[in-house]
């Protein structure tokens, strides 16, 4: 098993797993919130690729528009509808460069509005999947080698191998690995290894309609989403901000980081996302410490006892 928990930011997760140095670079996605229209375009995509199951009757769940209410084992790309009530003079009047006239409803992401109602609403529509973390948890406690770290630094379960054990549920930090009941399979976002290999983009990156969802490099998506905020800023929207990005945060940095429009926890992401084995070692350390000092108290008392 792949020891992933290793001190300090590293950005080479497929080197640290022991692939050749020639191998290729590390791809990822970068989900650009405030173009995002809600379109379910990606969800769409995902499930015709990958054979997914429908997520039942397509009944609006009560929550703004969205019918899946969040990631699980059929539903590898999820789009949250987040629905703010806030004060028309508090509304962000700016362009944010979306293509067309925005969503619906006069939304923060662009458009025109009249001033009719005191209070509006803001959506913040984002397009959530598996993070494909630097240090992911989920490798480390995989007792059957199920999950790996494919040559593209991307995480990915292998169904086949999976027993069901269920332990790497829990170890994930966002909450996005889940199980089928009828098979007890842990399941999640596999970037499209199989379209990856033939060298081309994941699905759901591919059916968005207004690049929303970005695929590439890595090194390159975070340029190009400094940039995005950068221009954001200049534009007259000071909460932009990324989320995932950083290879010095809590889980190395995500292969799959996100431009947000408000704090993180409004998306339901946690603010501060810590690799759920960090403290595995020292716990070892501190058993195989009790299990000696335990054993050497036994052999005295054995040894006194014999005198």
């Amino acid at each position: 098993m792949t020891d992933n928990r290793l001190a300090g930011p590293l950005d080479d997760p497929t080197a640290e797993a022991g692939y050749p140095a020639d191998h290729p670079e590390r791809v990822g996605f970068f989900t650009d919130t405030s173009i995002c229209i809600g379109c379910k375009a990606c969800e769409v995509a995902c499930k015709e690729w990958n054979l997914l199951e429908a997520d039942g009757p397509l009944d609006l769940s009560g929550n703004s528009y969205d019918n899946t209410v969040g990631l699980g084992a059929d539903t590898w790309r999820h789009v949250a509808f987040i629905e703010q009530r806030v004060p028309a003079r508090d509304k962000p009047q700016v362009d944010l460069g979306m293509p067309g006239p925005g969503p619906p409803g006069g939304t923060s992401q662009g458009g025109d509005r009249d001033d009719r109602d005191a209070t509006d609403v803001r959506w913040l529509m984002s397009s959530d999947v598996c993070k494909h973390c630097t240090h992911a948890a989920c490798l480390d406690v995989c007792p059957t080698g199920a999950l790996i770290r494919t040559e593209h630094g991307t995480v990915m379960v292998q169904d086949d191998i999976c027993n069901g054990c269920g332990y790497c549920i829990p170890a994930c930090p966002y909450g996005v690995i889940d199980q089928r009941p009828h098979d007890g399979g842990a399941f999640k976002c596999t970037m499209c290894q199989d379209r990856l290999g033939d060298g081309l983009a994941p699905a759901c990156a591919t059916a968005c309609p207004t690049d929303s969802i970005q695929f590439g490099p890595l090194d390159e998506l975070r340029e190009r989403a400094a940039q995005r905020v950068e221009e954001l800023h200049e534009r007259g929207v000071p909460e932009a901000r990324l989320y995932g990005h950083d290879p010095s945060d809590g889980v190395g940095g995500d292969g799959a980081f996100f431009l947000l429009l408000d704090e993180p926890e409004v998306y339901g992401f946690p603010p501060d996302p810590v690799v759920t084995t960090r403290d595995l070692p020292a716990m070892w350390r501190h058993a195989a410490g009790a299990a000696l000092a335990a054993a050497g108290g036994i052999a005295l008392a054995f040894l006194g006892g014999s005198r």
